[in-house]
């Protein structure tokens, strides 16, 4: 009986316009919020390399052929890059000075061995995330990560010898070895594949490993580094890549389609989040003048149930109860919505060959709870302060 005496003078259409404002602006936001962090994710834990890394080295031309310049980086070039502000961090790349074996060690396969070139990075950078990736002199193997290219070739080598090949998961079971030399002395050691990469050429062993290696086997004292692992800032990455274009450095292609992508992307997201919050804020705005416009249009039944004994606190809490129910309506109905199209988005997406995480990041209901308890606060301000005045 009271919210039909405190609610009847309305205006339909202010409401309307109210509503569908407040509703674009939840439906952008769970959107634009939702797909901003997944962007951001995209790529990570599919490959080797953490986000926003890449490796580098310096581009091969005629004059490093006529050996009147050098691809490897000095200390003072390094310092240089670490100065750049759109660089979060450096790590050169080691590789090893000494002679490298790499062989099947198992009755399952086929004996096959090659000579290889390992390297090994700071595993700040790797996404393989592994209690196995450590080595200390006396373990029973070496953890290494595989380039996916060198696993095509040793099946192609068993697809010609008639022999079954080696899937991802039975290749980290199979045992390989590992034989460091020099022109004097050699050592084998077991070896065990922990994970696989698109992104290096090279067998990464640990870092422990390589300098066991150089200390034991190596063939110079100084080093020389050729690549640098380069962690770039996300929102930046156009800065990076001129500053790499204008020292004639270079990176994967894949690394840096992946970078430009996301840096674009989350920019552009960024933008519709800012305007869905813009929205949002503006159409709440409208709803609490609504709530303002409604308490002026029923003054004279305020008053009247304030004399009759109705205290205020009763009284708007109508107000707010109504609205919540109302904005209630608008975050689910824009939920319903945001689901519809996010299934639509993904489809395109994955279609595209874009594989993004298909679930909802707790973030963005985070963001839908924050913005709905916002809104309550503000309507309790607003409708008590009105009711109040008529006191």
């Amino acid at each position: 009986m009271l919210p039909k005496i405190v609610l009847r003078n309305q205006s339909k259409t202010q409401l309307v316009i109210a509503f569908l404002g407040a509703f674009l602006g939840v439906l952008f936001l769970l959107i634009s919020v939702h797909y901003l962090l997944k962007v951001n994710q995209f790529g990570e834990g599919s490959e080797m390399l953490g986000p926003n890394t890449l490796i580098i080295q310096k581009k091969v031309s005629a004059t490093t052929t006529l050996q009147l310049s050098s691809t490897t980086f000095s200390a003072h070039e390094i310092k240089l890059i670490e100065k750049k502000s759109f660089i979060q961090e450096v790590q050169p790349v080691q590789s090893n000075n000494f002679g490298v074996e790499f062989a099947t060690s198992d009755p399952m396969l086929p004996y096959f061995r090659s000579d290889v070139f390992i390297q090994s990075v700071d595993a700040r950078f790797l996404d393989v995330k592994s209690k196995l990736w450590k080595w200390h002199d006396g373990d029973e193997f070496v953890p290494i990560i595989l380039p996916r290219d060198f696993l095509v070739m040793l099946n192609t080598f068993m697809s010609s010898s008639g022999i079954p090949q080696v899937s991802d998961e039975l290749a980290k079971d199979v045992n390989f070895s590992l034989l460091l030399s020099n022109d004097f002395s050699k050592k084998q050691f077991r070896a065990k594949i922990i994970g696989f990469t698109n992104e290096v050429s090279s067998i990464l062993v640990p870092d422990s490993y390589m300098n066991y290696g150089k200390e034991t086997f190596g063939k110079r004292a100084d080093e020389q580094i050729t690549q640098l692992m380069l962690s770039s800032k996300e929102k930046e990455f156009g800065l990076f890549e001129k500053f790499l274009e204008e020292q004639h450095y270079e990176s994967k292609n894949s690394q840096l389609v992946t970078g430009r992508l996301k840096s674009v992307v989350s920019m552009l997201l960024l933008v519709i989040v800012f305007i869905s919050f813009l929205t949002l804020i503006f159409s709440s705005f409208v709803l609490i003048q609504y709530i303002q416009l409604l308490i002026s249009r029923n003054v004279y039944e305020i008053r009247t149930l304030l004399r009759l004994g109705y205290t205020p606190r009763k009284l708007y809490r109508v107000f707010v109860r109504y609205f919540v129910l109302l904005y209630l309506v608008i975050c689910f109905g824009a939920t319903a919505i945001f689901l519809i199209f996010k299934s639509q988005i993904d489809a395109i997406l994955h279609s595209s060959g874009i594989y993004i995480e298909l679930n909802i990041s707790v973030f963005t209901w985070i963001t839908l709870v924050i913005s709905f308890v916002l809104f309550y606060l503000t309507s309790l301000l607003s409708a008590k302060k009105s009711v109040l005045k008529e006191f």
